[in-house]
């Protein structure tokens, strides 16, 4: 049956069921009001589909949902096939307790009592 269609239907049909069949997870990235959902992400680097962004270069804050989880600094963008393939050269976690510059030993106060 698909030996009838045009070849740019057939392409355009092939690129779709790419698209469908890709995960469709929850992480995304967020340059200022802008939102693009990652379409893969490993170590030390991140794709997002080339149709939504064509160069990223800078600090992208990186999210899980609403759960904001770390802020990537991006070196290096290409185009491969249909992602734009991104390297960043640091990856900073966010944590959920602010940093401190002491060492921590024992059990943490939980409370005080009055003095009188």
């Amino acid at each position: 049956m698909l030996e009838y269609l045009t070849d740019d239907l057939r392409e355009g049909l092939r690129q779709a069921a790419a698209r469908k069949s890709r995960p469709k997870g929850r992480l995304h990235i967020q340059l200022g009001d802008a939102v693009f959902p990652l379409a893969r992400l490993w170590a030390t680097g991140l794709a997002v589909d080339a149709d939504r962004l064509t160069h990223l270069r800078g600090l992208v804050d990186l999210y899980d949902g609403p759960r904001h989880i770390g802020h990537c600094l991006i070196v290096a963008s290409v185009i491969e096939g249909d992602e734009l393939v991104c390297e960043f050269k640091t990856y900073q976690p966010v944590s959920p307790t602010p940093p401190v510059d002491f060492e921590r030993t024992g059990e943490e106060i939980s409370g005080y009592l009055p003095l009188h």
